[in-house]
């Protein structure tokens, strides 16, 4: 998602998908589906978050699992606050973590800033998939 970058943030589809996944399945899948999205992306960057986004990504999933038992997983608004909450989660999760392997703390607000950011983008794209996956479900019903 490079290409859709504004002011430094970037929607990140592999939270999205995460998320959408997440909010549909039993708490042990969604589990299993983020520890290996938040693995891959510690693969990514060769090792130099250490594991962050394994535990922030495996949390994530079981908290959005958790919160949509109650629910239809169709709901737009819904859906979108979810997203909202759970990127700020994530993030947090994120650089908690980082902080106990040694990354300074005096950007944070810098973070925070770019957090509450990309969690309205993340809203917007999963807002998109929905949209998408209901005219898909339309069509071929």
């Amino acid at each position: 998602m490079h290409v859709f970058t504004i002011r430094n943030v970037e929607p990140n589809l592999v939270f999205v998908a995460v998320v959408w996944y997440a909010i549909r399945v039993e708490m042990w899948r969604a589990a299993a589906y983020g520890l290996a999205a938040g693995f891959a992306l510690d693969l990514l960057t060769f090792g130099m978050t250490g594991g962050a986004w394994t535990i922030a990504m495996t949390s994530v999933a079981i908290f959005c699992s958790s919160i949509s038992r109650g629910f239809f997983a169709d709901s737009i608004p819904l859906v979108a606050t979810i997203t909202l909450v759970a990127t700020l989660l994530v993030r947090l999760i994120f650089w908690v973590v980082m902080s106990f392997e040694g990354y300074p703390g005096g950007v944070a607000m810098i973070h925070f800033h770019e957090a509450l950011f990309e969690a309205l983008l993340n809203a917007l794209v999963m807002m998109a998939v929905l949209l998408i996956n209901r005219r898909i479900d339309s069509r071929y019903a």
